[in-house]
This record gives structure tokens, C-alpha cells and sequence, in this order.
């Protein structure tokens, strides 16, 4: 990004065309952006957003956003509007309307989005009083929710983008058609907005859904439309198809077709069931996970799924994550609580018998099943869930230790995921959030600690202000899958509240009793969340090793059952997972049925194979090769399990 100084006398539209800067959408005055029609100071640092980075497209979608609303009213006079934010590649606009959009109403509307876009009318900033604020939106009551609840200190409004500019002053952006009688389209807004509707080269509306105000299920259900934005017909296009190629990948749909887990209400939202063929991934990921971890020292421990109420007001949970916790129940005069953590069990397995320096570091280790109220509004499948199952690592270490445990779990990192062939492909520094406890030098030391662990890994990150826990720091890892997302999966945390308010200690080399650091971590992030990701990235044909049946034995005719059940108990024998096509199916049946089941090996078997010991291999891609030996066949398959190929 080019920088240039302000003069006090030229606006950004000035700035940019002196500076040769093409494509600029808005600037950035000492740090903050603001509107290309903005006219800097004299002397005053400026820099350039430009369309085709994020933050530029952050604002062409937000501008998109402004222009669907007014569209929506124009369309269905006396709709109430609430807030409409960009999201990750594009945005979306709720409304109070009298019944659900429909799919030819959202063809009306992107049309008159379009009319919007070709009238050039000119976004507009202006600054009003809190008084002006609720007269000018007398007639829309979230919006005057909105301006109310910041003025009460509400935490959501002021962080919300419609929020206040500061002390008794809203910022608001509107824009008009040319007819003069029609109102302007107006919005609280920090902005900034694209200088014009004409500077919107591409979108398209995606979808409807029902959206609770502010996401509570008390409050009205509002509808939901969903948009895209791009800086160009072509970005538009390559995000079409990409959404085409997600929509394949659905995690939730390969599920149910190549039967891996389902959902049942009688269970509850979100809370899977895992069908045979998805418990045999799962065990593979378990089992990974169990061996990789002993061999790097950990020791495995098993928690319960409940605590009482004290051990959750120790740990800080009832104080800072009540709101993510299922309702407590009364046992015995006693409040418990299901886990949403298990690291609470792990710090009282430390503190089960006197530690030394010499023990350090400890690190323990569990798949542990944990459950998180989460709201029914950001519910995923198995990438949002209630209940899910963590590879749970704890490292109790001295402070001297943490730099090399934290690297030594990004490198645990970098080899777990190289079985499937992922990341890492972005990370993200979480620094201390406004609600977190512990003093400011020891949220210091985390923090250095980390960065130091960064450094020495050779991770280049990015910083997420305010994105810690409340007790610790962290690292965010994420993960590109086969169509370029990308996927926060690993977490690694530094923590010093949690032995603090567990008064745990050790005995160091002096005969002094001192508190241990601790280090959170799990890889995975979750099964369930990962069993998700891989599903979605694999398109469901997963590596063989991973494959929940690895080879389907397909017998030509009735006669020939008997040598494919001899040869699927050979490779049985040797830990394969093998089903024989005993069904009176069309041998062509029989294949398109486990390519769609995206089997990896299909063993053709007739007369000829049984009478010289030898196997038709055909592979889910097609590839077909006849007169393969038994021996030869099972020991590169074995060999490729083995080796988990990717």
C-alpha cells in the first residue's frame, strides 16, 4: 500500500489519482479508514484501499449490503430493517417483513439492485446527534434499538457497525435515486462506503433464511438474505463455482450418502450420531492421535462428563462462560454442571500428589467429550455442534519450558496433518480480549512466549487483537482445503490463570514451592469439527488408510463368492476393511455402486482370477488392471495403509 502525506486541501478521489493509485475504494488516515471524499490534514499519513484486497472488498460488500435494503424497500414499503454486515466473501441484510422471501422475490430484488447500481447514486456520510438519530429512525424500531442500547453502554450495539462514532455523535450513510420524490435510503453506519452504486461491479443474492434478532430465540425471527460481491464479473464467476463445488462437499449430505453419521431430533440439535462406516474414520483419526501422542511423551487420562458448580466457579467458567454452558442440575444438595472444557480435570490429576522440578514437564492427554451451549443460529453439522470430542492436551511445565513446548506442539502439528496433506496455510496471535483475568506482566510473558515459539517454529501469523481467552493467548491454525478455503482447526494456549486460581505448584531445585505454566492444546480442534473439514475436503473419497471400507470384493457370478470371501479374509487378516458384493446385482451395478460409495479398490473375480490367484483391480478414478496376484495386491495395499499415503 502506497503512502502519500495529507495537505489539508485534496480529497482521497485527489490523493489517489496523484499517487497512481488505481482501484482505490477508500483511504487510510493514520491508521483509520475513511471515505475517498474525506479531505485529509495537513501532514497527515495516508494510505490506500484498493478493490481487489480484503478490506477492499470488505467495503464493496458492505456498500452492496446498503443497496440491498434499499432495493427491499422500495419493493415491500413499511419492511423494517435491522443491521446488514459483511461476512466472509459477501454479506447479508435482515428484515421484519409480513412473510418469507421467496425465490422469485429475490430475483426482484437483485434486479432493482441492479437499477441501484446503474443510477450512480453517491454514498453520503453524515454525523448526528443521538436525539436527531431517534427521531430520523422514529419509524424503525431495531434501529432505534440499536442507538438506545448504545447509549445504556450495550456491549453488542457498540460493537456492532452500526455503532456510535463516539460520546453523543452517530455516523450515518445514505443514498438517493434520481427520482426526487422518492426518500433517500438511510443507514447508521461507521462506514466507510464506496463513493457510488456504480462502483458495485458484481453480485448476486445467494438464499433466504429465518435469523433471530441479535441471535436470541426470545426475540423476533427476522428474514435473512444472503449475498455475494466481488470486484470484477470474473471473481464473481470463480466464487460461483466454487460455492458449486462446496455445495458437492457438503460435509451434512456426504454424511447421509456415504452413511457416516446422521442427526436425530430425539437426541437434540447438532449432537451427532456416528453410523458404522463413520465410527471406522474416527477410530483411524483416534488412533493416530493416541499414537503420535505417546510417542511424544504425553500420558493418556480419562475425565468425567460432569463437575459441581465449584469446580467451574475455580476455574473461571461459571464467571466468564456461564452463557456457553448447559444449565446446571441439583444432585444432592450439590449444582453440577456438564463439561465444556476438560481442563479443570487435568489441573486436579497435577494436583494429585506433590510435583518437583525434575517431573516437569507433564503433559497429559485425552479424547475428551465436551458440551457447549451454542446458539441454534450458528449450528453447522459437525463443524458447530453441542457436543463434540476433543484431542485434549494439558503441559504443565516451568516457565524456562514453555518456548520449547510450544514448538514442539506446532511441529505435532505440522506431522498430524501431513497424513491428510493439510497446512498450515494461515495463523492467527489471539491477544488478551477486554474480559479476561490475571495482571497485565504475566498476560506479557504469555504473550512473548508465544511469539518467540512462532518465531523459532518459522510461522509467519497474523495478529487477532482481542481474540484471546479469557485466561490466555493463543494460536489459531488454520488449514486450505481441495477448493481453497480455509478451516481454523489447531489451538494452542499459554496460560498462567488457570494454575493461579488452582493454586497448583511444584517444588523447584530450591525446595520452593512455584507455580507451573500451563499449555493448552488440541490439534484436531475437535473429531467432529476435523471429521467435517476432511469430509468437505476429500469430497467423502478418502485416503484409503482412512477409508471406512478399503476394498470391495465383486464376485462375476454366485460360483465365484467363495474365492472373494477367501481372499477378503486374507486381507482381513491383515487389517483390511473388506465387504464382499454377495447381492444379485449386475457386476456394472455392483462397480457404480462402491465408485459412488467412493470405495478405494474394487476386486473383480471370475474364473480366470480364480483359477490363477490373481485379482481385476479397478480404482474409484477408473483405472483397471487385470491379473494382479493376490500376494503382490495385498502387500502394496498393506504397505499403502501403513504408510497412510495421502
Amino acid at each position: 500500500m502506497s503512502e502519500v502525506q495529507g495537505d489539508g486541501k485534496k480529497d482521497g478521489f485527489a490523493l489517489a489519482k496523484d499517487s497512481g493509485t488505481a482501484g482505490a475504494v477508500a483511504l487510510v488516515v493514520d491508521g483509520a479508514e475513511r471515505d475517498l471524499a474525506h479531505v485529509p490534514g495537513a501532514g497527515e499519513t495516508i494510505g490506500f484501499v484498493t478493490v481487489d484486497t480484503d478490506a477492499g472488498r470488505y467495503i464493496v460488500r458492505h456498500s452492496t449490503a446498503h443497496v440491498l435494503a434499499q432495493a427491499v424497500l422500495r419493493l415491500f414499503p413499511g419492511t423494517k430493517y435491522s443491521i446488514g454486515p459483511p461476512i466472509v466473501n459477501g454479506f447479508y441484510y435482515d428484515f421484519d417483513v409480513d412473510r418469507p422471501f421467496t425465490p422469485e422475490d429475490l430475483e426482484s430484488i437483485e434486479a432493482e439492485m441492479t437499477k441501484i447500481v446503474k443510477e450512480n447514486q453517491r454514498f453520503e456520510r453524515r454525523e448526528i446527534s443521538r436525539q436527531e438519530g431517534l427521531e430520523l429512525f422514529a419509524d424503525q424500531p431495531y434501529k432505534l434499538e440499536i442507538i438506545k442500547g448504545v447509549d445504556l453502554g450495550d456491549e453488542d450495539a457498540e460493537k456492532s457497525d452500526a455503532a456510535a462514532v463516539g460520546g453523543e455523535v452517530l455516523s450515518i450513510y445514505s443514498n438517493r435515486g434520481a427520482d426526487a420524490a422518492e426518500p433517500a435510503f438511510v443507514d447508521l453506519c461507521r462506514g466507510p462506503h464506496l463513493p457510488s452504486t456504480s462502483r458495485i461491479k458484481a453480485f448476486k443474492l445467494l438464499r433466504t433464511a429465518g435469523a433471530y434478532w441479535r441471535g436470541d430465540e426470545t426475540k423476533p425471527m427476522l428474514q435473512r438474505i444472503y449475498g455475494t460481491a466481488w470486484e470484477s464479473k470474473q471473481a464473481l464467476e470463480d466464487h460461483l463455482h466454487r460455492l458449486e463445488e462446496a455445495e458437492k462437499r457438503d460435509h451434512r449430505k456426504l454424511g447421509r450418502d456415504l452413511e457416516l453419521f446422521t442427526w436425530d431430533e430425539q437426541v437434540g440439535p447438532a449432537i451427532a450420531l456416528w453410523l458404522p462406516k463413520g465410527a471406522h474414520v474416527r477410530q483411524q483419526l483416534e488412533d493416530l492421535i493416541r499414537e503420535m501422542v505417546l510417542e511424544r511423551g504425553y500420558q493418556p487420562v480419562y475425565t468425567p462428563h460432569i463437575g459441581k458448580s465449584t469446580l467451574w466457579e475455580t476455574s473461571g467458567h461459571l464467571g466468564f462462560y456461564k452463557e456457553n454452558m448447559f444449565p446446571g442440575m441439583e444432585l444432592e444438595g450439590a449444582e453440577y454442571y456438564l463439561k465444556p472444557m476438560n481442563c479443570p480435570f487435568h489441573i486436579l490429576i497435577f494436583k494429585n500428589k506433590t510435583r518437583s522440578y525434575r517431573d516437569l514437564p507433564i503433559r497429559l492427554a485425552e479424547l475428551g467429550t465436551v458440551y457447549r451451549y451454542e446458539r441454534s443460529g450458528v449450528l453447522h453439522g459437525l463443524l458447530r455442534g453441542r457436543g463434540f470430542t476433543q484431542d485434549d492436551s494439558h503441559i504443565f511445565c516451568r516457565p524456562d519450558q514453555v518456548v520449547n513446548e510450544m514448538v514442539a506442539c506446532v511441529e505435532f502439528f505440522r506431522d498430524l496433518y501431513a497424513t491428510v496433506g493439510l497446512g498450515p496455510d494461515e495463523v492467527h496471535f489471539s491477544t488478551r480480549p477486554e474480559k479476561s483475568v490475571g495482571t497485565d506482566d504475566q498476560w506479557k510473558l504469555a504473550e512473548e512466549a508465544i511469539v518467540k515459539a512462532m518465531e523459532n517454529s518459522g510461522l509467519e501469523y497474523k495478529v487477532a487483537e482481542g481474540e484471546g481467552t479469557f485466561y490466555g493467548p493463543k494460536i489459531d491454525i488454520h488449514v486450505r482445503d481441495a477448493i481453497g478455503r480455509l478451516w481454523q482447526v489447531a489451538t494452542i494456549q499459554v496460560d498462567f490463570q488457570e494454575p493461579q486460581r488452582f493454586e497448583m505448584e511444584y517444588v523447584d531445585e530450591h525446595g520452593a514451592r512455584v507455580q507451573p505454566v500451563m499449555i493448552h492444546r488440541a490439534l484436531y480442534g475437535s473429531i467432529e469439527r476435523f471429521m467435517g473439514v476432511i469430509t468437505e475436503h476429500f469430497a467423502g473419497a478418502f485416503p484409503t488408510w482412512l477409508a471406512p471400507v478399503q476394498v470391495a470384493m465383486i464376485p462375476i457370478a454366485d460360483r465365484h463368492v467363495g474365492y472373494a470371501d477367501t481372499v477378503a479374509g486374507r486381507l482381513r487378516k491383515r487389517g483390511v476393511r473388506v465387504d464382499v458384493d454377495a447381492s444379485d446385482n449386475t457386476m456394472g451395478a455392483k462397480i457404480r455402486h462402491h465408485q459412488m460409495q467412493k470405495v478405494p479398490y474394487m476386486l473383480v473375480v471370475g474364473d480366470n482370477e480364480e483359477s490363477s490367484e490373481t485379482l481385476s483391480v479397478r480404482t474409484r478414478s477408473g483405472e483397471e488392471k487385470r491379473g494382479v496376484h493376490v500376494d503382490l495386491f495385498e502387500e502394496d495395499l498393506v504397505a499403502e495403509i501403513v504408510d497412510r499415503r495421502v
